[in-house]
């Protein structure tokens, strides 16, 4: 399995509301992948409350079975669609891609 998170910060922005505005398009944007690429295997994005300078405004969490089907949804028309339609928002972002083990199940009685 392959976990892909991205974060983005927001960085130009009038208000709080605004920024929230901004996080929220972001989020909305985004959600709708997890019904349109069937190659998600768990997707969820998420709003951050922590208020500290260092903190992420936005995370995207996602998991795929595998490295062909993380790279299947990052050129898919869809995923890249999102990414144009946020383009305008002026972030940082921070992606890590790693592979998660899966553990190997105990057999009974040893």
């Amino acid at each position: 399995m392959i976990k892909h998170i991205i974060m983005f910060k927001i960085e130009e922005y009038e208000s709080e509301e605004d920024k929230l505005k901004k996080a929220h398009e972001i989020k909305s944007t985004f959600e709708v992948l997890k019904d349109n690429i069937k190659e998600i295997f768990s997707f969820q994005v998420g709003l951050n409350f922590n208020t500290s300078n260092c903190a992420f405004d936005v995370v995207i969490d996602a998991t795929f079975r595998n490295r062909e089907e993380l790279q299947t949804y990052l050129n898919h028309p869809d995923h890249i669609f999102a990414r144009e339609k946020i383009s305008m928002i002026s972030k940082t972002k921070a992606v890590i891609d790693y592979e998660i083990k899966r553990k190997r199940k105990k057999k009974f009685g040893k």
